[in-house]
């Protein structure tokens, strides 16, 4: 069973868009919370990614991966696919 992706994004982020580009490539789907002026949200993702209201923020299986940086960091190491082909 594919793995359940959640991605907290900014409409107009270029970090959010390039995360986004690499699940793309991937095949993954992914549920996007887009945070444009939505201050709850932005809190609840917060509460969920252990404090960090930086976009974007990636959840694997509600296991936070981080950031862009943290998800391409994760693929270089080989660790993503294996997230992503879940359980």
């Amino acid at each position: 069973m594919a793995a359940k992706v959640e991605i907290y994004t900014w409409s107009t982020c270029p970090f959010c868009i390039r995360a986004k580009a690499l699940l793309d490539k991937k095949g993954v789907e992914y549920t996007e919370y887009c945070l444009d002026g939505d201050e709850p949200g932005r809190r609840e993702m917060a509460k969920r990614a252990n404090g960090r209201r930086s976009v974007p923020q990636i959840f694997i299986d509600d296991q936070h991966v981080g950031g862009c940086d943290d998800l391409y960091a994760l693929n270089a190491r080989g660790g993503l696919d294996p997230l992503l082909a879940g359980s």
